[in-house]
């Protein structure tokens, strides 16, 4: 059941990406679109690439901030599993390099899967709320361009979405906060709604899940990982600026902050691995609002496309071979992989993910 629900989700996937890719190169001019790309001076990408890669330095830290509670892992460690994870977003379906990140560090320092998912899943509220504000901040710069009238709405629509991950958030501090209370309120739902025999289970994953979550018991580690995560989207809309130079088109930063914002809100729309479709539609429309033709629009996001797909993505691939690993999008094999020279069962300890 499990395997064709998996299979429906991949097909959805494949049809939302063919219907997005369809509306990023309707009605062009493939030889202005050659053109453009001939003219790019690719150069630029070099220094771009050295911005988004601290960035990716900075997610490590980050990461390593997180961990700490369940345990403290050195950035020499973390750095190739963060790559590893962003290769895996980029080439496995579903979002499955946020499995394969914990699958690593489970094989690697023995942290428990549970745990560092929960630590991912912050990462990715915290990452949704300042995306968010790089909308609501910068989102006036279209009021009154010829081409706006497609995101009029949008603006309604990053409020509601800032007001839910920011209520996501709360619901972590509150838990992080006040942890036994959370666990017996957890345990109980836990009794109360499985049957017995896969209470236990469930209650161990649950305790590593709610580990996860106790780097947000201090506000002062909290500011810091927000301060971080804008630190990482600006580094990041630093690439977007190094394009917009390769091209030419003269987009301020603002407008490449919007630009940011509303891609990686739309690569929440499931679709192909690497946002195949939906990431190229979505830059080529906000484009064209700042009143960029078509073809200098979808030139700008093919030449981001590999930038920021192809670099992190052979990153990602020499670690994950440099790992051992099996190329697998199955959890269970992932997980079996995740035992394989465990520290814990060197000791002779019992193991829990």
């Amino acid at each position: 059941m499990k395997r064709k629900q998996k299979h429906w989700l991949l097909w959805l996937g494949l049809v939302i990406s063919a219907i997005f890719l369809y509306l990023a190169f309707r009605e062009i001019d493939y030889n202005e679109l050659w053109e453009t790309l001939s003219e790019t001076r690719w150069w630029w990408l070099l220094p771009g690439l050295g911005v988004y890669f601290i960035g990716v330095l900075a997610r490590t830290w980050r990461w390593q901030h997180l961990l700490k509670p369940l345990k403290m892992v050195s950035i020499p460690t973390l750095f190739p599993i963060i790559n590893i994870g962003y290769m895996g977003n980029n080439v496995f379906p579903l979002r499955m390099g946020e499995v394969l990140r914990a699958v690593v560090l489970k094989r690697r320092e023995d942290v428990s899967i549970s745990g560092s998912l929960a630590t991912i899943v912050v990462e990715r509220i915290f990452d949704a709320v300042v995306v968010v504000g790089f909308v609501l901040l910068n989102l006036g710069q279209l009021t009154g361009l010829p081409g706006a009238g497609a995101f009029a709405q949008l603006s309604n629509l990053a409020t509601w979405a800032v007001v839910i991950f920011l209520a996501g958030l709360a619901v972590f501090i509150l838990i992080a906060m006040f942890p036994k209370p959370a666990m017996r309120l957890i345990h109980g739902m836990i009794n109360r709604i499985l049957p017995e025999r896969w209470r236990e289970p469930v209650i161990n994953i649950a305790n590593r899940f709610l580990e996860g979550l106790m780097s947000l018991r201090s506000p002062k580690d909290a500011l810091m990982i927000f301060l971080t995560s804008i630190l990482i989207w600006t580094l990041e809309t630093g690439l977007y600026w190094c394009v917009d130079q390769a091209l030419g088109l003269g987009l301020t930063f603002g407008q490449l902050m919007l630009l940011n914002g509303v891609v990686n809100l739309v690569l929440l729309v499931p679709a192909a691995p690497g946002g195949l479709g939906t990431f190229d539609a979505a830059g080529r429309a906000v484009l064209e609002a700042f009143a960029i033709p078509a073809e200098p629009a979808l030139g700008y996001t093919l030449v981001l496309r590999i930038a920021l797909w192809v670099p992190i993505t052979l990153v990602g691939a020499i670690y994950f071979v440099r790992e051992g690993l099996k190329w697998t999008t199955d959890i269970k094999a992932m997980q079996a992989q995740a035992q394989e020279n465990e520290p814990s069962k060197l000791n002779g300890e019992e193991d829990d993910t």
